[in-house]
């Protein structure tokens, strides 16, 4: 996969090079390139941002700028373009895994008051454009919301991860935990500081194994996000799924675990 990064600030994306991104640039499953915006600018002070029309406080990133910077990056290309904003559709971990599956992306990150909006009316008529948003609330940048993205994005990809397995089981992940937050985990020793792990997971019996895990999912989504379980599919809880449910829901709010 190719990751085209456009930003004042390219130096913020160092982390790329550690852990497993940085891994998998090495090995070149993730070609991983970053653009200094201010290139594009062509004035002395390389400005990049000016006053908003029609009033108000701060500065918008200006279009000319960015639309040359993004001719020249993708030439006759068509990446999917990624934009980093408050305002955009939550970023999730379905959007993670459909975003993984592109061979290219374009992430564009604003400043100030953000991109000048015909910046991606323009592109919208030629590329795929995403405006997506990390959560509710506002950052300096899109910078760290597109670290958040690239590495949801890059541990989904074929070989990143020491075990393909690991991604199936994740919290919000579709498939057999039906968008469940992750349940709790645990390695040896099997006591500590008298804190045992639980005797199920030493049983080596799988089917208990899942069970207790699924459990133990339900009540930590139930407990940390209600909403999600308000939006499970009632059709794919058994019985016992719903019998945890009718319990937690039935217990005293300051009792509930």
């Amino acid at each position: 996969m190719r990751l085209d990064i456009v930003s004042i600030f390219p130096e913020y994306f160092a982390p790329l090079d550690v852990s497993l991104i940085g891994k998998a640039r090495e090995r070149g499953t993730l070609d991983v390139r970053l653009h200094q915006l201010r290139d594009w600018a062509h004035d002395v002070h390389k400005t990049v941002d000016d006053t908003p029309y029609g009033g108000g406080p701060g500065m918008v990133m200006k279009p000319e700028v960015w639309g040359e910077a993004i001719d020249s990056i993708i030439g006759d290309g068509a990446p999917r373009m990624v934009v980093p904003t408050p305002s955009g559709r939550p970023f999730t971990q379905e959007l993670a895994q459909e975003l993984a599956h592109e061979p290219w992306l374009l992430f564009c990150c604003g400043r100030y008051e953000g991109i000048d909006s015909r910046v991606m009316a323009e592109y919208g008529t030629r590329l795929r454009v995403d405006e997506v948003s990390i959560g509710d609330y506002v950052l300096a940048g899109g910078e760290a919301a597109v670290l958040v993205m690239v590495e949801a994005i890059g541990r989904l990809l074929p070989g990143v991860l020491g075990n393909a397995h690991s991604a199936v089981d994740d919290s919000f992940a579709p498939g057999a935990m039906q968008n469940l937050l992750e349940g709790p985990v645990f390695t040896k020793p099997p006591v500590w500081r008298g804190r045992e792990v639980p005797d199920v997971l030493l049983s080596g019996h799988h089917g208990k194994v899942a069970r207790w895990r699924r459990d133990e999912a339900l009540r930590r989504t139930m407990r940390n996000r209600p909403d999600l379980v308000e939006a499970l599919d009632a059709s794919a809880l058994d019985k016992r799924d719903k019998e945890l449910l009718l319990s937690f829901r039935a217990e005293p709010e300051d009792m509930a675990d």
